[in-house]
C-alpha cells in the first residue's frame, strides 16, 4: 500500500501535532483515516461538544478516503427509488460514461452486489454484508433523510462513502409539524367528531403563538422548521450534536446534554432528530415526566425516538396535553397498539416526506453529487457513519 502524499497544511493550526506526526510517519492512508477518525470522537467526547478541529479533521478525512478510493470511470449506478425515464436520463447527463440500473424493490436484493454506486431506500431485505464483502461498492447515496436502513455495522466498518438525503424534503416536513402542532393547539380532531355529530359547541383551545418550543435536532428539517415558526412569535430553542453552527432565529441553540434541561421550559417539543442508538427512546417515561405538565409533542422523524407505552401514559394522566406522530415505533401501529385509543393523539401514516417534487429534488441532489463524485469534491450531505448523520458544514444542496 502506498503513502498518502497530501498536505496537511490546511488543518495544521487545528491538529498541528498530528499532521506533523503523521507526516514524518509517511503513514499508510488507511492509518491516517483510523488516527484521526479516533482522535475526532475522542475529542468531541472529552469536550462535549464539536470543535472547528472536528470539521477540519472530518473534511482531512473525507478527502483522503476519495484519494484512496477514486472513483471507477465508468461506474455502475444502482437506483432504488421510484424514478421515471426522465430522472434516468438525467443522472445518465451527470455521468455519460455510467451504467445507470434502475432496480426498484423487485430487483434492489439482486442489483446491490452489483453496484459501484447506490442511490435509494431499500425496503426489502438485500445483502449489505455480501455486498460490502465483494468490495465493489463505494458509494450509498440514501434518498431518505433517515439512515436506518443502510448504516448496517458492515457500511458502518467499511470504506463505503454515504451520504444522505437531509433538508432535501424540510419544507414538507415542516408543513406536516406545523399541520399536527396546529391540529393540537386548536382541538381540530374534537371539533371534527362534533361536526360529526352535528354539533356546534365551542371548546377551549389554546394558542401556539407566543409559546415556547423546543426542536431536537437542527438540521435540514430542524432549521426549516425554525424559519416557519418565527412568524409565530415563538421563543425558539433547539438542541443539536453541533451546537456551535449558525443558529439563526433561534432563541437558544445548545448541544443534546441540555436536552432534559429545556425540557420543562416548553410548551411544544418537536423531534427532528436522527435515529441513533443515542436517540433512540429519549422521550422514555422519565423524559415525559420532566416535560412542562399540559405540553404537547410533535414527532415528524423517526418513530423509535419514543417510547410508545411512556407517550400513551403521559397522554392518559394529562401530563401530555397532546401529541401529533407523522411516525411510529411501529409502523404500521398493530391493531392492539395503545396508540389508537391514546386520548389527544393525532396520527398520520408518515406523509411528511410526500410532495409531488419529491423524486425530482432526489435526483437534483443525486445528479449534483454524482458530478462532485466524479470531480474528487465533497459530497452534499456526507455522513459520519459514527454519529450517524451528516455535519452541517458541508456544501448546500443544490436547490
Amino acid at each position: 500500500m502506498t503513502s498518502a502524499n497530501v498536505s496537511c497544511r490546511p488543518y495544521d493550526r487545528f491538529l498541528p501535532e498530528i499532521a506533523a506526526e503523521i507526516q514524518c510517519l509517511g503513514a499508510s492512508s488507511y492509518f491516517i483515516l483510523n488516527t484521526i477518525g479516533i482522535i475526532e470522537h475522542l475529542a468531541s467526547a472529552l469536550t462535549g461538544s464539536i470543535s472547528p478541529g472536528f470539521h477540519a479533521a472530518t473534511e482531512y478525512r473525507q478527502h483522503l478516503l476519495a484519494l484512496h478510493h477514486p472513483p471507477v470511470p465508468s461506474p455502475r449506478i444502482v437506483l432504488c427509488y421510484p424514478v421515471e425515464k426522465r430522472h434516468i436520463r438525467q443522472i445518465q447527463r451527470s455521468w455519460p460514461a455510467a451504467t445507470v440500473v434502475d432496480a426498484g424493490q423487485e430487483r434492489i436484493a439482486e442489483e446491490l452486489p452489483t453496484a459501484d454506486i447506490f442511490c435509494g431506500h431499500a425496503k426489502v431485505p438485500v445483502p449489505w454484508d455480501e455486498t460490502i464483502a465483494a468490495g465493489r461498492l463505494r458509494w450509498i447515496q440514501s434518498s431518505a433523510a433517515g439512515l436506518d436502513h443502510c448504516l448496517v455495522p458492515s457500511v458502518v466498518a467499511s470504506g463505503v462513502t454515504v451520504t444522505s438525503a437531509s433538508g432535501v424534503l424540510a419544507d414538507q416536513v415542516a408543513e406536516q409539524a406545523m399541520a399536527l402542532a396546529t391540529a393540537c393547539t386548536r382541538r381540530i380532531p374534537l371539533f371534527l367528531q362534533q361536526q360529526q355529530q352535528r354539533e356546534f359547541i365551542r371548546r377551549p383551545t389554546r394558542d401556539l403563538t407566543g409559546s415556547t418550543v423546543l426542536i431536537v435536532g437542527f438540521g435540514g428539517n430542524g432549521r426549516r422548521l425554525a424559519e416557519v415558526l418565527a412568524p409565530w412569535k415563538t421563543r425558539l430553542l433547539a438542541t443539536d450534536y453541533f451546537p456551535d453552527q449558525p443558529a439563526t432565529g433561534l432563541d437558544q441553540l445548545a448541544g443534546p446534554d441540555a436536552f432534559r434541561r429545556l425540557l420543562p421550559e416548553a410548551d411544544i417539543v418537536m423531534l427532528a432528530a436522527p435515529l441513533t442508538a443515542e436517540t433512540r427512546g429519549m422521550i422514555d417515561a422519565e423524559a415525559v415526566s420532566q416535560m412542562k405538565r399540559g405540553s404537547i409533542l410533535i414527532n415528524v422523524a423517526r418513530g423509535g425516538l419514543v417510547v410508545e407505552s411512556a407517550v400513551v401514559a403521559g397522554l392518559e394522566s394529562g401530563q401530555l396535553d397532546s401529541a401529533g406522530f407523522d411516525v411510529t415505533p411501529e409502523e404500521p401501529p398493530s391493531a392492539a397498539s395503545p396508540l389508537w385509543n391514546a386520548p389527544g393523539l393525532v396520527i398520520t401514516p408518515h406523509v411528511g416526506g410526500q410532495s409531488v417534487h419529491r423524486i425530482d429534488r432526489m435526483t437534483d441532489l443525486f445528479s449534483a453529487n454524482l458530478v462532485r463524485y466524479s470531480q474528487g469534491l465533497p459530497l452534499i450531505n456526507a455522513v459520519d457513519k459514527q454519529l450517524g448523520f451528516p455535519s452541517p458544514d458541508g456544501p448546500p444542496l443544490p436547490f
